[in-house]
């Protein structure tokens, strides 16, 4: 057990701080909804600003003000000089400033927060009780079409956000040996399809998706010239006996096999293999939590994995890289490369009959 040696004042502290964590999540939202932490970094050449300057400026009381900015003080999320004039600390510029920090704080407030008070539901029920606040869809997936703008916006950000930085290494990899064909699995927008075709004039992409995101996909293929090289494909992998056509040279997964249990990703790549000749090779990009230099990183896996559990599907999480090798092998594959810190966080695990 590690910090064996932590005093225990410091151990209440520590305590306190995750009790009451909710409180300065929702004080940072504001903080940044309301402007305060621009108006504070724009100053910052003219040595901070009062709360009273800061008042005027923003037309929110001094008492609105001051007691969001007293819980970030005492975070260390801002920082008063003896003038009383604030300034960010660099944990605060990084709340505010941060492209990773940013996208992570729109989803767990946009998507998950609400939902994060069911988790002890979804826990025991194995069902996402959390997606109820948003409607009464299985999963996540079916509804996604259907969010609420706000909503929708921080998810495919997230979403697209750990993936975009990953897609420029990962074509290169991808196209190393170019195929004629490759099938998107789980294609959502038709981002990495698009991609695929700008890459190569010669390759064609079949995006095999649920309805709702395959129209999405779909019209902006067409959108960006690709309609002749881009076809859809529909499928639910919940389905009794789901099936995908022969004929791939490369089947792709990206960061989507994660969004399964592992029964459900076992029957997923048996019923790829089935498809697979000798020459097939299917590819799996994910970020393993076993895969992870930095502890940060790991911490949020595992925090996306709750947003598994209470909103998308209740039986899903971000895995170790260890638990897909055991699901490869069952399913009748192999794997004849590991490619890891493919765009820092990602692995990529090439795979054939």
């Amino acid at each position: 057990m590690k910090n064996k040696t932590i005093k225990a004042i410091d151990a209440i502290q520590e305590a306190q701080k995750i009790a009451f964590s909710p409180f300065l999540f929702q004080s940072v939202v504001s903080l940044r909804k309301l402007g305060v932490f621009n108006l504070i970094f724009e100053k910052r050449n003219e040595g901070g600003i009062t709360i009273d300057e800061m008042s005027k400026e923003l037309s929110i009381s001094t008492y609105g003000l001051g007691v969001l900015l007293e819980i970030a003080e005492s975070s260390n999320v801002v920082e008063k000089d003896e003038n009383n004039k604030y300034e960010l600390t660099k944990i605060g510029y990084f709340l505010n400033y941060n492209e990773t920090t940013n996208v992570n704080i729109n989803f767990t407030n946009e998507v998950c927060y609400k939902g994060l008070f069911h988790l002890n539901e979804a826990i025991k029920n194995g069902k996402p009780e959390g997606l109820k606040e948003f409607g009464s869809w299985p999963t996540i997936y079916e509804g996604l079409a259907s969010l609420d703008p706000e909503i929708k916006k921080a998810w495919f950000e997230f979403d697209h956000h750990y993936s975009d930085f990953a897609f420029e290494e990962a074509l290169e990899i991808l196209f190393e040996k170019p195929p004629k064909t490759i099938y998107d699995i789980g294609g959502n927008t038709g981002k990495f399809a698009i991609s695929c075709c700008k890459k190569d004039e010669n390759v064609k992409v079949k995006i095999h998706d649920l309805p709702g995101q395959l129209k999405i996909a779909m019209a902006n293929a067409k959108e960006n010239g690709f309609a002749d090289r881009i076809s859809g494909y529909e499928i639910d992998w919940l389905s009794e006996d789901p099936k995908i056509t022969t004929g791939a040279d490369v089947i792709w997964m990206s960061q989507f096999l994660d969004c399964f249990s592992k029964d459900e990703i076992l029957k997923i790549l048996t019923v790829s293999a089935k498809s697979m000749d000798e020459k097939t090779e299917l590819y799996i990009m994910e970020t393993f939590t076993d895969r992870q230099r930095f502890d940060n990183a790991r911490f949020s896996l595992e925090a996306t994995s709750l947003y598994f559990t209470v909103m998308a599907n209740g039986n899903s999480k971000m895995y170790k890289a260890s638990e897909f090798m055991e699901l490869i092998e069952k399913a009748g594959l192999h794997v004849t490369k590991e490619i890891r810190k493919v765009g820092e966080n990602h692995t990529i695990l090439i795979c054939k009959k």
